[in-house]
């Protein structure tokens, strides 16, 4: 049986990533000044933080059902027989619920994920998924190693403010922190798709290094002999962004990989110019690898 790896683009996997993987993309959709675009398509994470920064409107939505359905039969076209399908937390975003639409209407044997998480939390999790699927394993193991990664996987992430997620009606559980924002620096973290609110710092360089002893403290209890995955995401904070990276690279020495990424527009939209995010994850070897 021939098993294909799909995700939508708030994985955010660096395209040379997804490409090597055979990973395929949906992607979300960004409105800027009323006009929709594709994410990673034909909007940026940049054109999103300069309209952010200039109070023009910016609004998300996910792709249509028919959008995976494109993609899920273009596949079986190609002589794939099952399908794993990896999205983002449902409690974020109806993009899964598309993807359940399509797979219903599907011939194809396909498999939805609920990640319950964004990013390359998410990413890690496809790559595990396409890694096992060149390894021999069954739909089933796919499934259960993709599951397990982004179970096991943890985010924490530093905004500037929250009124970008409070505008959104992303906030979650995080909105207890709306009264003091002015005089807290927020680490958020994700639990179970939720946002939640993890501590409170005074300054950006106690954020950053408590970022950093976070995703240390997360890689020790991670790994299990195959080392872990991290990455940096950003939105138009590259120097922070870059710091931070070195410094795991040097924190971590178990890392089999620390990757640099830029957030894009759809979730861009939601936290805002400044942010700094960090995902460990797992590896996971599929059986008999």
């Amino acid at each position: 049986m021939t098993i294909a790896v799909v995700t939508d683009s708030s994985a955010y996997l660096p395209t040379h990533v997804a490409v090597r993987g055979r990973v395929f993309v949906v992607p979300l959709h960004v409105a800027v000044d009323g006009v929709s675009h594709d994410e990673g398509v034909d909007v940026s994470a940049s054109d999103v933080a300069a309209a952010l920064r200039e109070h023009r409107p910016v609004s998300t939505s996910r792709p249509s059902p028919g959008a995976f359905l494109e993609v899920y039969e273009d596949l079986i076209a190609r002589g794939v027989d099952q399908i794993v399908s990896i999205h983002l937390s449902r409690q974020m975003s109806a993009t899964l619920a598309s993807a359940e639409i399509a797979a219903a209407s599907c011939d194809a044997d396909v498999r939805v994920i609920d990640s319950e998480s964004i990013g390359m939390a998410m990413g890690f999790a496809v790559l595990a998924a396409a890694g096992a699927v060149d390894e021999g394993a069954t739909v089933d193991e796919v499934e259960r190693i993709a599951c397990d990664v982004a179970a096991r996987s943890h985010t924490y992430f530093y905004v500037d403010t929250l009124e970008y997620l409070r505008r959104g009606g992303r906030i979650g559980r995080a909105s207890s922190l709306v009264g003091s924002a002015l005089s807290i620096k927020p680490l958020l973290t994700l639990t179970d798709g939720y946002i939640e609110p993890l501590e409170r710092v005074r300054t950006t360089s106690k954020a950053l290094a408590r970022l950093k002893s976070l995703a240390r403290q997360a890689a020790v209890e991670l790994d299990s002999g195959d080392g872990v995955d991290v990455a940096v995401h950003h939105l138009d904070a590259l120097e922070r962004a870059e710091q931070l990276a070195e410094d795991l690279a040097e924190a971590v020495p178990d890392a089999r990989r620390v990757l640099l990424v830029e957030l894009g527009a759809a979730v861009g939209a939601h936290v805002g110019p400044g942010t700094i995010a960090v995902a460990v994850a797992p590896r996971c070897r599929a059986p008999g690898a």
